[in-house]
């Protein structure tokens, strides 16, 4: 049986982006991490897209990128992905939650800038 992750205070941040392909991403996740914007990201790949964009409705595949991060760096890491992105209009969505003490103080330490 799974015990419960006991509460902790420690914030954190997940970062998602889509982009085209795995080796965008593989370059969004290095150039995040080496910058100690992100702790960790994860490269999802397989993703596939449905959206409305300049008056069509489009079908693509796409690589989904999660960066993890201290809340406090979360900003940041969003306006770099804003640069680096090369998508015309970049999705960028922040959620805001708590982790685990033991991988919260790592986040945070990975994090320091």
């Amino acid at each position: 049986m799974d015990k419960p992750i006991p509460p902790s205070d420690v914030a954190c941040a997940l970062v998602v982006t889509t982009v085209g392909d795995a080796e965008t991403a593989q370059r969004i996740a290095r150039t995040l991490v080496d910058a100690r914007l992100a702790a960790c990201v994860q490269i999802v790949p397989g993703l596939r897209s449905i959206y409305r964009w300049r008056g069509a409705v489009e079908d693509a595949a796409e690589v989904q990128v999660i960066a993890k991060t201290a809340t406090a760096r979360a900003e940041a890491l969003a306006a770099r992905l804003r640069e680096i992105h090369p998508y015309e209009v970049p999705e960028i969505l922040t959620f805001e939650g708590r982790a685990s003490a033991a991988y919260g103080a790592w986040l945070v330490a990975e994090t320091a800038g």
